[in-house]
């Protein structure tokens, strides 16, 4: 059976408390090896929950600052999240998944190829766009009787190879010969069979072509490829919108992890332990920041570098006020524990009642740039229920 949303985040937000006061603890003595123990094993039960949760089944490389993000990609969580990346609106994003696949061909300027082996299974594909950016031609001298327009044509290769010759029209278009800037072809199709069949991926060609004086010329103007610093920002991009329906395990926590608690709550009060006055006042929110750099992921995820995902706490005791967003019945099961009614009626739980979603831009193991939606990743706000 799956936990419930609050129920799954509030464990989240246990083991993230867990794994922030692990970190925080000072470093074993110089030269002595840590030895085994409850730390050690609710440390990687903390990690790999974490995992779970951001759906990383396997850590990717640090590849940051060394390789930049398209600025596509960053364009696209801005405009979708703020600083932090908590989600500005529902509905921005089409889809919860937008992965980039950069161009792999460096032959020439018109072929171009690209892996898309990282989609996971059962993936859901929305829309598929291939971006493309536009050189000016060079300089010239222009006559008046001379077209300033030619045809582009997007082919996909059925074959491969060094020269493919067989080849699929996808989108044609005019476009002016001294103008730059990037062209969009929707590709959807065509992309959702590779995706059902990897071997039919061969790549695309472009070609571009008008005809003057009864002549066809052909490869008027190229397209930017990545080689250099200045074209860099500007190589093709495959871009998926998908929506992935992997559901997030309800892992169970190991019983090391439950003993440690206990022993943390046994602890002699420290300074960054709530005290006995702060465990009596309401129910309320309070700020609980993952640090991305604290536990070791800074290194692939772009953006952000850490978010504050807050945490509920405090007492939901009778009479409940406006301020504690309780519900009917958790108004009804306080009036029943404090008139004890019932021995077996506890008070209600102080838990997130309304949740955000966060969005992540990182590079996945294969270097591709990824933009992911989780849903009910922040507590907005905090009730009696």
């Amino acid at each position: 059976m799956g936990l419930g949303p609050a129920l799954c985040l509030s464990l989240c937000l246990c083991l993230c408390l867990c794994l922030s006061w692990l970190l925080s603890r000072p470093p074993a003595a110089a030269g002595l090896p840590l030895a085994p123990g409850p730390r050690e094993e609710v440390l990687a039960a903390a990690l790999q929950r974490l995992r779970e949760v951001f759906d990383i089944e396997e850590l990717p490389p640090d590849v940051l600052p060394r390789k930049k993000p398209p600025q596509f990609m960053v364009d696209l969580f801005n405009k979708v999240a703020d600083a932090n990346g908590i989600t500005r609106a529902p509905g921005l994003l089409q889809g919860n998944v937008v992965r980039s696949f950069e161009d792999r061909v460096h032959v020439d300027q018109y072929h171009f190829y690209f892996d898309i082996s990282a989609i996971e299974k059962g993936e859901q594909m929305l829309k598929a766009e291939f971006r493309v950016f536009k050189l000016k031609k060079k300089a010239m001298a222009r006559r008046s009787d001379l077209p300033h327009f030619c045809k582009v044509e997007v082919y996909e290769l059925l074959e491969s190879g060094s020269k493919p010759q067989k080849k699929q029209l996808i989108s044609s278009r005019l476009l002016s010969l001294y103008t730059e800037g990037w062209e969009v072809f929707s590709v959807t199709q065509t992309v959702s069979k590779w995706v059902g069949n990897s071997s039919s991926n061969h790549g695309f060609l472009i070609t571009t072509t008008h005809v003057f004086n009864n002549r066809i010329e052909h490869n008027l103007v190229k397209f930017a490829k990545s080689q250099g610093s200045l074209q860099e920002s500007r190589n093709a991009l495959l871009v998926l919108f998908t929506n992935s329906h992997k559901r997030r395990s309800s892992s169970f926590v190991p019983s090391s992890a439950s003993r440690f608690t206990e022993h943390m709550s046994r602890r002699p009060r420290a300074a960054a332990l709530p005290s006995t006055k702060s465990q009596v006042t309401a129910c309320h929110r309070r700020e609980l920041y993952v640090d991305f750099r604290a536990i070791g992921w800074s290194g692939w995820i772009i953006y952000p570098s850490g978010y504050n995902a807050f945490y509920c706490r405090g007492t939901c005791l009778f009479p409940l006020g406006e301020s504690q967003n309780a519900t009917n019945h958790a108004t009804v099961q306080s009036i029943v524990h404090t008139l004890k009614l019932s021995q077996d009626i506890s008070t209600p739980c102080c838990v997130p009642d309304e949740l955000k979603s966060l969005n992540l831009l990182y590079f996945d193991d294969k270097e591709n740039v990824v933009l992911k939606n989780y849903k009910d990743m922040v507590a907005t706000r905090c009730g009696c229920h």
